[in-house]
């Protein structure tokens, strides 16, 4: 039977930790790096195939995000935001939006792989706050949700940014598509989460992969 992400309760009402073991990190983090690489055009795109078929995740459902940075500036970042789906499904196909199709950037080329930081962050269950203000700053991550519309920061986001909590739901609002104000709406609803995030450069000391 397939399995979510296991979760415990760190704080009453709050997400705790996200527990992924180290083997299935890096398998994820291989599975990132190869999917940049194919999107990119630097690798063949049957080494995708090749690595989707080795990583033996697929009783592990999450929602994921991949981001990508250059000299410490964002480069991409995209995400795959559904918790039913194999969480190695959803992190090569945020790789590769992060590559070639966020809207913010130009596609990643080839010659930029060697400068190019990889960061998966795997998403553990969302719990709706009956209070939107209380969630942890720089541990939780955020959704803002009304309507059909849904706004989401990751919880390194305030910390780079230099946000508030206040920032952060007006930020959010406004990524889905919203007034800054509408997360204080009696019908806007806020979700926090936990993610677990871990990555390396683009390219794996053994370079890029090659064509099974």
């Amino acid at each position: 039977m397939a399995s979510k992400l296991p979760h415990t309760e760190a704080t009453a009402g709050l997400p705790g930790p996200v527990e992924v073991t180290q083997a299935a990190r890096a398998q994820l983090l291989n599975l990132a790096r190869t999917a940049v690489a194919v999107a990119s055009r630097a690798a063949p795109a049957p080494a995708l195939d090749a690595a989707m078929h080795a990583a033996s995740l697929t009783d592990l459902h999450a929602s994921a995000f991949v981001t990508l940075t250059r000299d410490g500036e964002l480069r991409g970042c995209m995400g795959i935001l559904d918790a039913d789906r194999p969480v190695h499904d959803a992190v090569a196909e945020a790789a590769a939006c992060a590559t070639r199709t966020d809207p913010r950037f130009r596609p990643v080329s080839p010659d930029e792989l060697p400068g190019i930081e990889v960061d998966v962050s795997v998403l553990g269950p969302m719990v709706l706050l009956d209070d939107p203000l209380a969630w942890r700053l720089g541990i939780d991550g955020i959704v803002v949700r009304l309507g059909s519309r849904r706004g989401l920061l990751l919880p390194e986001v305030a910390e780079e940014n230099g946000l508030d909590r206040v920032a952060m739901l007006d930020i959010a609002s406004r990524k889905a598509g919203l007034p800054s104000g509408a997360w204080r709406s009696p019908d806007a609803q806020v979700y926090a989460f936990r993610t677990l995030r871990f990555g390396g450069p683009a390219i794996e000391p053994g370079g890029l992969p090659d064509e099974p």
